[in-house]
């Protein structure tokens, strides 16, 4: 089944009497459960989609779907709405509170989601179960972006966005969080897209979306995913 299906989507902005071009004619289909990159340099249009998937923004042109729901063309308080039930947050810099503890700051997604998780179960799922009562401050930025892929999660999702969620990490703990992202995807079986300039992450998906300028270049099935511990950068 297809959770996300963009139809030629596009997105213009103005910069002084300028036209920039972020997106061209976007189409692509996201099956449920998988696993994908979205992968390109900066400036080729890979965060502007995300944040269309994610409700954060709108297509100039074109149209995209939840399952068979179009979501393109909702009011803001649709917006809000979908943000908040089916949609998970990841950032490359955490984005969490400091003057909360960890699960404090998992706790605080729960209370906006219809259909939560509990938090224990989270908190032991992303390891985190003995650092619950630890600050930001406490922790390495391994167990920071933890707790940022537990709140995201946390809210029970229908995708999880990760926009760069190693970019700050070395490598060793940048593999670790792929390995997290990796459990969320198969044990708890959320769809996970994750976009990043890092060729060698690919290797890791079900589906690899290449972009260039704006466009999608490549899109293809991986047949045979790598395991998380093969990936060298």
């Amino acid at each position: 089944m297809n959770v996300i299906r963009a139809e030629h989507i596009s997105k213009s902005y103005l910069m002084g009497e300028i036209e920039v071009k972020a997106l061209q004619e976007a189409s692509f289909t996201i099956k449920e459960g998988e696993f994908v990159v979205i992968l390109g340099p900066s400036g080729s249009g890979k965060s502007t989609l995300l944040n269309i998937i994610g409700g954060m923004d709108q297509p100039t042109t074109g149209k995209v779907f939840l399952y068979d729901e179009e979501i393109t063309g909702y009011s803001e308080r649709q917006l809000t709405q979908y943000r908040r039930d089916k949609v998970g947050f990841v950032f490359q810099f955490y984005n969490i509170m400091a003057n909360l503890t960890a699960e404090e700051n998992i706790e605080l997604a729960t209370e906006i989601s219809r259909k939560p998780l509990p938090v224990e179960q989270v908190l032991e799922a992303v390891g985190l179960d003995e650092r619950k009562d630890h600050f930001p401050a406490q922790m390495s930025g391994g167990e920071q972006q933890r707790v940022s892929i537990a709140r995201a999660v946390a809210k029970n999702p229908d995708i999880l966005l990760c926009d760069e969620p190693t970019g700050a990490l070395d490598y060793n703990t940048g593999i670790t969080i792929l390995a997290l992202l990796r459990k969320v995807n198969r044990e708890m079986g959320k769809t996970v897209i994750v976009i990043t300039h890092n060729s060698d992450i690919a290797y890791m998906a079900d589906r690899v979306i290449k972009m260039r300028s704006g466009r999608i270049i490549d899109d293809r099935v991986n047949e045979n995913p790598m395991a998380v511990e093969e990936i060298k950068w």
